[in-house]
């Protein structure tokens, strides 16, 4: 008899829970399992978050902990930050233990679908792709026709409604994840000052070893720190939500009560989808 495992991949964020409650309440008959991959470097409230989606679910979320840490594989690229072009973290943090975890059922023969939170708004984007036959990749929500609205819909109708993270930030992942825009900077020093001066302490490390990146494009975090950078950013980010709402078309039939939400902003732009969905 082949096994079959039907696995889907939490993130903290918005769309996986939305479709961790979807999946829970028309698939009943599956026996998914949930699981997490953690960084240990991931928000305080993605933690809390996973706590609420468990209750909500009645079921544990199966924590995935990578055998080998941010710092052990920081030394393995000789003190280089990961980066959009250099994404060794997703890849070493996130996707390694989760192939790790269903290697030895694959070997063995079992079959695994893995449910992917890729809403049908988003065609650009793609999910994780596979280079074992037996693993297979859904994406329910695009099956479905389910965008970003359908995603808050079922998220306010469970009860569990959005991560706390979103009244300042836009997506889950690493305290110090590289695709956060300035503002969010800014505000993790506000909401977490030890964990962006965590990620100081990391840039200023990588800097002196020759690291050609930082954090944010252009300047380190003692530069965006520094208070006359600060009021800048949030001068330029008022400007920008000024922009959005003189151009948004109000619908009566869905009044505006989410949260700012800082991919409308600043526009979706590349993120590592294994972390944020």
């Amino acid at each position: 008899m082949i096994v079959e495992r039907h696995v889907l991949g939490l993130s903290g964020g918005r769309d996986s829970a939305a479709l961790a409650v979807y999946m829970a309440q028309t698939h009943p008959e599956l026996e998914l399992e949930y699981f997490f991959t953690d960084t240990g470097k991931e928000l305080p409230e993605v933690y809390e978050y996973l706590g609420r989606l468990e209750g909500f679910l009645g079921r544990s979320i199966v924590r995935l902990n990578p055998d080998r840490d941010f710092d052990f594989w920081l030394r393995q690229y000789n003190s280089f930050l990961p980066s959009p072009k250099t994404r060794w973290c997703t890849r070493q943090l996130k996707i390694r233990p989760f192939e790790q975890w269903l290697k030895p059922d694959l070997a063995a023969g079992a079959r695994v679908t893995s449910y992917i939170a890729i809403r049908s708004d988003e065609s650009y984007r793609e999910g994780y792709s596979s280079t074992n036959e037996r693993l297979t990749v859904r994406l329910p929500f695009r099956e479905v026709g389910i965008d970003k609205a359908g995603v808050i819909d079922i998220l306010n109708a469970s009860g569990l409604g959005l991560p706390r993270y979103y009244d300042w930030r836009s997506r889950s992942g690493c305290t110090f994840c590289f695709f956060q825009q300035k503002i969010e900077w800014v505000r993790l020093l506000e909401h977490h000052p030890r964990e962006f001066n965590e990620a100081r302490a990391y840039e200023k490390n990588a800097l002196e070893h020759g690291s050609p990146f930082t954090w944010s494009q252009g300047e380190s975090l003692d530069e965006l720190s520094a208070p006359d950078r600060i009021a800048q950013i949030r001068a330029d980010h008022e400007k920008r939500l000024a922009r959005l709402a003189s151009r948004r078309k109000v619908n009566p039939l869905r009044p505006d009560t989410t949260v700012e939400d800082l991919d409308e902003v600043y526009g979706q732009g590349k993120m590592c989808l294994t972390c944020h969905k």
